[in-house]
C-alpha cells in the first residue's frame, strides 16, 4: 500500500476497507483516540474532499445533540489535526484537515484513501491487458480488512457508501474470476468462486462463472451439480427461476458446446494445456505431500520471475513451503525445497529481511542435519541460499557459504548449481569498494555458463551484473551491449523484471553522458521509477528516486527552480528536500539536506550520527555523499575515513556499479578530499584508514 497524503511534507494513508484507521509514512498506525474522532474522520472521507458543515457533523454524530455539541466537534477536529500532522508548527494552517467556510474538509489526495484507490483499480482492470488487470485486482482485493467503515454499520451517513463499496468488491471478485478464465486459469478461479457463491447466493453471474470454471478443469459433473444448486437456491430463497445465461450454460455443458472452451488466439492453446494439466495434477496427486511440496517450489520459482504480485506471492508462500517441509522431518526433502528456490537475485538489499533471516536459519538447521559427505548437491544448494539471503548483513557466514557452494558445484560439474552458487558469490563481493572488476568476472562466467546450458534466468542475471560492472568502469559501450542482450532475452522469455533494471541503467547513462539537459535525465529517472511501482521489489524501490535525483542535482545542478509536482515521493514542491521520504538512505542524505537549508551545526551533528554505509551496490555513492558533507563542515576524521574507503575504487564511477545512479568519478571525490585535508595542515598524502 502506498504511503501518500496531501500537502508538503504530509504522508498519511487512510483505511476504510475495514475498521477506519490511518497510517503514517513508516506504516505505523496513527492513534485516532476515541470512536467519535474516527467517526468525524470517516464522515469527512465519505464527503470526498468536499466541505461538511459543522451542523451536518453534529447531526450525523448524535440523534439528539447535547449542549456543547459544536464545541465537541471542534475538539475532535483539533485532536485529529494533531494526530495527522504532528510536525505542523503552532499557529500555522492545517494542510490536510482544513477549515473552510462553515465546516471542515479532508484534502486527501486520490491515492491516500484505500477505498478511492480500490475504485480506480477496479475501473482500470477493464482496460488493461488481462495479466495486468489480474495483478491489479489481486492487489486491490487484498486491501480489504473487513466490511467498509466496519464500526459505523448502523450510521445513516455511512449506509449508502458501505453498500456501494460492498457491491464494487463483489464485482471485482467476479471480474477477477472472468480474467482468470480468459487466461486459462480456471482451476485457480474455482476456490474463490465457490466461497463467493456460498456467501452471496443471489448473484447469478457468480454461479455461471463457477460452473464454467469447473467445466474447463474437466469437472463436467461438478459443473452441472453447481447449476442445479444455483437453481434450488434461487427458487427457495428468492422465489425466481435462473435467468437465461444460467439456463443456456447448462444446455451448452450437456452438449459440450465448442464455445465453452477457451477461444483461439494468442496464448489460447497454451492456456488450455495449462488448465487441463493443472486439473489432472490436482485430481491425481491427492496424498503425496512431498511431491506436492517440491512441485510447489518449482511453481513459486517460476512465479517469482514474473515480478509484481507474482513475486510478492512467491515470497509469501516460499516460507510456508519451507516450514511445511521441516514439519515432515525429512532433512533431504527440506534441503531440496530450500535449494530449489534458486531465483536469480541482482539487488543487494533484501526485499524482506525478516523472511530472509528465517530462510537462512532454516537452511543452517537443515545443513546441520545432513551427514558429512552425503547429499552434496543439496548441501551446495543450501549454502548458496545462505550466501544469497544473507546479502547486506555484514555476516562472515555469507562469504564462507558462497565459497563452499562454488567449490562443491564445480566439483560436481553441475551447471545449474554452479550458476546459483555464482549468484551467491556475486552477493558477497562487497566487503570493500572497488570490486567492479571481480563482479564483471562473475557476470561473464554466468553469461557463458548459462548460454551453454540454456539457463535463461541466470543468463539474464549475468548480463545485468555486467551492465553494473561495465557502468562502474565507465565502459558504457559494453554496458549498452549487455543491457540490450538482457532486454532481448527478457522479451523472448517473458521476464519483465529485467526491464526495470535496464530502464534505470539508461537513465543513469543519460545522466552521466552530460549531453542531454538535466531536466531530460530527471524525466528519465521518473519514468524508470514508475516502472518500479508494483514490481514487488520494496528493497530496491524505497527511497531510490529521491537518491537518484539528489545525485543528479549534485552532479549537474538543479534542472529547474523546484521539483515538478509530478515528482511524487521526492519532495513534491519542496526543493530543499526536508520532507522527502529518503527510505533507507536518509542517514547519508540528511547532512546535505541540512547544509542546503544553511543549518551547518545540525548537518555536522547528523554527519556524526550517520553510520558507515552498508557494503553493497550503493556503498561508493553513499561514501561520496558523506565525503561531500564532511568537506563542507570540516570533519577531518570523516574525511580521512572516506578517503581510505574510496581509494580502492579510484578507477570507478561512484555509484554507477548499482546500474542506477552516479556521482561521477571517484577520483574527483578523492581529489576534493585530499585538497580539503591539505587545507587542514595534513601531510600532502593523507593516511588511509579502514
Amino acid at each position: 500500500m502506498s504511503r501518500e497524503g496531501t500537502g508538503r511534507g504530509v504522508r498519511v494513508v487512510f483505511g476504510v476497507l475495514g475498521p477506519v484507521t490511518a497510517w503514517d509514512a513508516a506504516g505505523g498506525a496513527i492513534a485516532l483516540r476515541g470512536p467519535r474522532h474516527r467517526e468525524v474522520l470517516a464522515r469527512l472521507i465519505v464527503a470526498r474532499r468536499r466541505v461538511v458543515p459543522i451542523t451536518a457533523l453534529v447531526g450525523d454524530l448524535w440523534d439528539d445533540p447535547p449542549p456543547g455539541a459544536v464545541g465537541a466537534v471542534r475538539t475532535f477536529v483539533a485532536a485529529l489535526r494533531r494526530a495527522l500532522e504532528p510536525g505542523r508548527p503552532p499557529r500555522t494552517p492545517a494542510r490536510l484537515l482544513v477549515t473552510e467556510g462553515p465546516g471542515y474538509a479532508l484534502r486527501a489526495e486520490p491515492g491516500a484513501v484505500d477505498a478511492w484507490r480500490f475504485e480506480r483499480a477496479v475501473s482500470a482492470a477493464a482496460t488493461l491487458p488481462p495479466q495486468d488487470g489480474l495483478a491489479g485486482l489481486d492487489e486491490a482485493l487484498g486491501w480489504w480488512r473487513g466490511p467498509a467503515y466496519a464500526e459505523f454499520a448502523g450510521q445513516d451517513w455511512a449506509r449508502t457508501e458501505r453498500a456501494r463499496l460492498a457491491e464494487l468488491r463483489l464485482q471485482a471478485v467476479e471480474r477477477r474470476a472472468g480474467i482468470r478464465l480468459a487466461l486459462g486459469l480456471a482451476a485457480e478461479a474455482v476456490p474463490d468462486l465457490d466461497a463467493h457463491v456460498t456467501e452471496h447466493p443471489w448473484r447469478e453471474d457468480a454461479w455461471r462463472l463457477l460452473a464454467l470454471a469447473l467445466y474447463r478443469t474437466g469437472r463436467q459433473g461438478d459443473a452441472l451439480a453447481v447449476l442445479r444448486r444455483a437453481r434450488t437456491t434461487l427458487v427457495e430463497q428468492l422465489g425466481v427461476d435462473p435467468g437465461p445465461p444460467l439456463r443456456r450454460l447448462e444446455t451448452d455443458i450437456l452438449r459440450h458446446a465448442d464455445h465453452l472452451d477457451l477461444a483461439p488466439g494468442p496464448g489460447g492453446a497454451a492456456a488450455r494445456v495449462w488448465a487441463q494439466t493443472a486439473a489432472v495434477y490436482d485430481r491425481t496427486v491427492t496424498s503425496g505431500p512431498r511431491a506436492r511440496l517440491e512441485s510447489t517450489v518449482g511453481l513459486l520459482r517460476s512465479l517469482a520471475v514474473t515480478g509484481g504480485a507474482g513475486l510478492e506471492a512467491a515470497r509469501k508462500h516460499r516460507l510456508a513451503a519451507v516450514d511445511a517441509a521441516e514439519e515432515l522431518g525429512d532433512v533431504e526433502l527440506t534441503a531440496r525445497v530450500i535449494g530449489a528456490y534458486d531465483v536469480p537475485a541482482i539487488w543487494t538489499r533484501s526485499d524482506d529481511p525478516v523472511q530472509a533471516a528465517r530462510v537462512v536459519a532454516a537452511a543452517e538447521r537443515t545443513l546441520a542435519g545432513i551427514p558429512p559427505g552425503e547429499h552434496e548437491a543439496a548441501r551446495a544448494g543450501l549454502l548458496a541460499t545462505i550466501a544469497v539471503e544473507s546479502r547486506g548483513t555484514r555476516s562472515a557466514r555469507g562469504p564462507r557459504a558462497a565459497r563452499e557452494a562454488e567449490e562443491i558445484a564445480r566439483r560436481l560439474d553441475d551447471p545449474a548449481l554452479l550458476a546459483f552458487a555464482l549468484n551467491g558469490v556475486f552477493m558477497q563481493t562487497f566487503h570493500r569498494t572497488g570490486l567492479a572488476p571481480r563482479r564483471d568476472e562473475v557476470g561473464a562466467e554466468l553469461v557463458a555458463l548459462s548460454t551453454r546450458h540454456g539457463l535463461v534466468a541466470f543468463q539474464i542475471l549475468g548480463h545485468l551484473i555486467r551492465v553494473q560492472a561495465r557502468a562502474a568502469l565507465a565502459d558504457f559501450a559494453g554496458a549498452d551491449r549487455h543491457a540490450a542482450a538482457a532486454d532481448r532475452l527478457a522479451e523472448r522469455h517473458e521476464r519483465p523484471l529485467a526491464g526495470v533494471f535496464t530502464r534505470w541503467y539508461r537513465a543513469l547513462r543519460l545522466a552521466e553522458a552530460g549531453r542531454a539537459p538535466a531536466a531530460e535525465a530527471e524525466a528519465a529517472y521518473r519514468d524508470a521509477a514508475a516502472r518500479l511501482d508494483g514490481a514487488g521489489m520494496p528493497g530496491l524501490e524505497h527511497g531510490l528516486l529521491p537518491l537518484a535525483l539528489l545525485c543528479l542535482r549534485l552532479r549537474h545542478g538543479p534542472p529547474s527552480p523546484s521539483p515538478s509536482p509530478s515528482g511524487e515521493g521526492d519532495g513534491e514542491g519542496d526543493g530543499d528536500g526536508e520532507h522527502v521520504d529518503w527510505g533507507p538512505y536518509e542517514p547519508w542524505a540528511r547532512p546535505l539536506v541540512l547544509l542546503a537549508r544553511d543549518r551547518p551545526a545540525e548537518a555536522a551533528e547528523a554527519l556524526r550520527a550517520a553510520p558507515a554505509p552498508p557494503r553493497d551496490l550503493m556503498s561508493e555513492a553513499l561514501w561520496c555523499l558523506l565525503a561531500r558533507a564532511a568537506i563542507a563542515v570540516g570533519d577531518r576524521e570523516l574525511m580521512e575515513r572516506a578517503y581510505g574507503e574510496l581509494a580502492p575504487a579510484a578507477a570507478e564511477l561512484a555509484g554507477a556499479g548499482s546500474g542506477l545512479l552516479t556521482l561521477g568519478p571517484v577520483s574527483r571525490h578523492l581529489e576534493d578530499l585530499a585538497a580539503a585535508l591539505a587545507r587542514h595542515d595534513t601531510p600532502s598524502r593523507p593516511r588511509r584508514t579502514r
